[in-house]
């Protein structure tokens, strides 16, 4: 384990940590409700630092990205771990369900992740994806990789749900050249089913929009985000930030605790998006 870069003692071995906004309280031998936070004799460690599950060379377009270097393919690694508790993840079996795996997995150095991305170069490689799970949980290793990662020249890509404090994000912002963060929904209600708050992730998408390339994707789930009131919320206020900013719809499927729910209907998606294109010049449907 390394160390934490972001924590306050409490007392008596209590931290709190300060990478999102969650600011858990951890106690002795505890973690946060990410699971990658751990308190040992009162000083927080980066639990699972370099416990890859997922390693691959992806379309860049799978992120997704489709304006940033497309047509081309990206090193994409994951690790364990999420500050959201969505009941409709679609990698729940890494976000949330994942001790069996992480104990079981094999520490990869930042300096192998970014050998190996060098080595990919010739298979239409430009740089490494941190994505699968949530990867600012595991804010340590991202960074070391990003920072080793753009000395030789590569890209850094975030696939992020965006629910970090302020000060963390800017500190990392240097390092990352492109983001796509997950906009779930627009309603403050609709985030606290998820174990969140809407204004972190809209504080995160305004910062980084000034430092780097983003997209944005929602994913469309039928009777919790997908009244017309509040795509047209949504896309009214991206657009106030940047009309530009790509914006990707996407299907829901039944997966994890919402496996009884129906798939989002094609009409309805197309609705909304004749409602995003209304305000946002680029609009994609997956």
């Amino acid at each position: 384990m390394n160390d934490a870069f972001y924590f306050d003692r409490v007392r008596d071995h209590i931290v709190t940590c300060a990478l999102c906004p969650h600011h858990c309280l951890i106690h002795e031998g505890k973690t946060g409700l990410c699971g990658m936070r751990l308190n040992t004799g009162g000083k927080l460690y980066a639990y699972g630092y370099g416990l890859v599950s997922s390693i691959a060379l992806d379309p860049i377009e799978k992120k997704p990205l489709r304006q940033f270097y497309p047509g081309t393919k990206v090193l994409s690694i994951g690790g364990f771990g999420c500050n959201l508790i969505c009941p409709f993840c679609q990698n729940y079996q890494i976000s949330r369900e994942y001790q069996a795996r992480l104990e079981s997995s094999e520490v990869v150095s930042p300096s192998q992740i970014t050998s190996l991305a060098i080595e990919s170069q010739p298979r239409g490689n430009i740089g490494v994806a941190y994505t699968y799970n949530e990867p600012l949980v595991g804010y340590e290793f991202v960074h070391d990789c990003a920072r080793l990662v753009r000395a030789e020249g590569l890209k850094n890509i975030l696939v992020t749900n965006g629910y970090i404090e302020e000060k963390p994000l800017r500190a990392i912002l240097p390092y990352i050249d492109a983001m796509n963060i997950d906009l779930k929904g627009f309603t403050d209600a609709f985030y606290h089913k998820l174990g969140g708050n809407l204004q972190p992730v809209k504080d995160t998408i305004q910062i980084a929009n000034k430092h780097c390339h983003i997209e944005v994707t929602t994913l469309v789930i039928p009777g919790e985000n997908d009244s017309a009131e509040e795509i047209e919320a949504l896309v009214g206020w991206l657009a106030a930030i940047d009309v530009n900013i790509p914006l990707h719809l996407t299907r829901f499927f039944p997966r994890y605790q919402y496996s009884n729910q129906k798939a989002t209907p094609i009409d309805v998606l197309n609705r909304l998006g004749n409602i995003a294109m209304s305000h946002l010049k680029n609009v994609f449907f997956s």
